[in-house]
């Protein structure tokens, strides 16, 4: 870890250069100030993208298309 990697302060709303604030008060590392300031953006990014795999997922295990029979399961 570095104190050249940018975080975001999540009650500011202001990137900082360096663990400044609590952990509770930021998100981060970041590699650039820019990341930093898109911070909620790419939170909101990962979230869409994990709760279609979640999707995907769950369409998985719920049976549907499965071609297993019971027999098959012993």
């Amino acid at each position: 870890m570095s104190d050249k990697e940018w975080y975001f302060n999540t009650v500011t709303e202001q990137p900082e250069l360096g663990k400044l604030s609590p952990i509770g008060q930021r998100m981060g590392p970041y590699k650039t100030r820019q990341d930093a300031l898109d911070a909620w953006k790419i939170v909101k990014e990962r979230n869409t993208v994990w709760d279609e795999q979640t999707r995907e997922w769950n369409k998985w295990g719920s049976g549907a298309g499965s071609s297993v029979s019971d027999n098959d399961q012993m």
